[in-house]
């Protein structure tokens, strides 16, 4: 059953027959994990836990990019809006983002000039009309945001504009994968590998978990048919005894991704080491503007010195992250941390994994 011939992505025949297929195959005791901001929100809105047989546990990962994004990485934010004349434009779900200090979205109240915008080629627009000013580009996300971000700041150099700059805080997948797999405290037997990014990179980044640790992965989409048929991919894996990656999701995944849109990525950026939320550094997984483009690096272009990071209080969104807690296990989930009143980014971002649990279950609501 491939989704070529599903033939209805929210069919509830199909739904119930991949449940069925999943009960009957799902023998082995299983922890998968899904790693897309996503895929957390489509399987928390239709109740996929509740429908899973008891072998099967559904985690989720650090598949939100606003919510691993380290409280040194948002300090850095923070301090570059603050720097005269410059203007930092954001996407929205950064605003609320606590770094150990303050937020954009309080440095805006407080004054200072912090705008959201819908694509990075708004701010080059601003930039534009606003030449006395030094627009900054806050560029957090992924594999599936880091082409536009770099096709963009290709689009500057050819436009020549001087004082627009991005804050390169994007981060890519594989390797933290390979971070949770080595994860003593978890143990993963397989992922709900992620669409959106997969169709920049394809599946061949994932290879390694098949085959340096035996762990099955399943690139899905994202209605509920696409996550229960990766769910019943991956059991039918661990029934056989493979380990594999397939694609599930091939109406939009190629096993080679989308050239184009690497290719951007490997000339604008080089990859360096990353620090991510509950996880730590992991070697290679940023990507930092080359010397090339120098001009166009706010963290050249607008240096900044940010505090001493320090934790959140009693936020265990770390621990949720790399899945070694439920969010509502978390002593502050639903009573001092709502989406009303965030306290950590998981509750923040409408990927995180926290804000999924309280909207979607009554776990843990005071």
């Amino acid at each position: 059953m491939t989704d070529d011939l599903l033939g209805g992505f929210r069919n509830p025949e199909h739904a119930r027959a991949l449940v069925t297929a999943i009960r009957e195959t799902a023998v082995e005791p299983s922890t998968f994990m899904e790693v897309c901001g996503t895929h957390t929100m489509a399987i928390a809105k239709n109740g996929l836990r509740g429908v899973m047989p008891d072998t099967i546990k559904l985690l989720s990962g650090p598949g939100c990019p606003v919510c691993v994004t380290a409280n040194i990485d948002i300090d850095a934010a923070i301090e570059t809006a603050r720097q005269p004349d410059v203007i930092l434009t954001t996407f929205g779900d950064m605003m609320k983002v606590p770094g150990s200090y303050s937020s954009l979205s309080r440095e805006k109240g407080d004054g200072r000039d912090v705008r959201i915008v819908y694509s990075p080629l708004d701010s080059l627009a601003l930039a534009e009309a606003v030449p006395d000013k030094h627009v900054v580009f806050l560029g957090v996300g992924f594999e599936t945001t880091a082409p536009t971000v770099a096709l963009t700041i290709k689009e500057a150099q050819r436009r020549g504009l001087k004082n627009w700059s991005a804050l390169a805080l994007h981060k890519t997948v594989p390797e933290a994968l390979r971070a949770l797999t080595n994860d003593p405290d978890v143990q993963i037997n397989g992922f709900i590998l992620p669409g959106h990014v997969s169709t920049i990179i394809g599946s061949e980044p994932y290879r390694f978990l098949a085959e340096e640790y035996g762990v099955p992965g399943v690139i899905t989409g994202f209605e509920p048919v696409d996550v229960l048929q990766g769910i019943w991919m991956l059991a039918k894996q661990r029934a056989e005894g493979r380990a594999e990656i397939e694609i599930a999701y091939t109406r939009a995944v190629m096993p080679e991704g989308n050239p184009v849109a690497m290719s951007a990525i490997r000339e604008v950026f080089e990859p360096v080491d990353s620090e991510w939320r509950g996880i730590g550094v992991i070697p290679g997984t940023g990507l930092a503007i080359r010397a090339e483009f120098a001009e166009y690096d706010a963290s050249l272009r607008v240096p900044v010195s940010p505090p001493e990071p320090r934790a959140i209080k009693g936020c265990q969104c770390g621990d949720v992250l790399r899945g070694a807690l439920l969010p509502f296990e978390c002593k502050l989930f639903g009573r001092g941390c709502t989406p009303e009143h965030p306290i950590g980014p998981c509750m923040v971002s409408s990927e995180g994994s926290c804000a999924a649990y309280y909207r979607y279950t009554d776990y843990g609501k005071a």
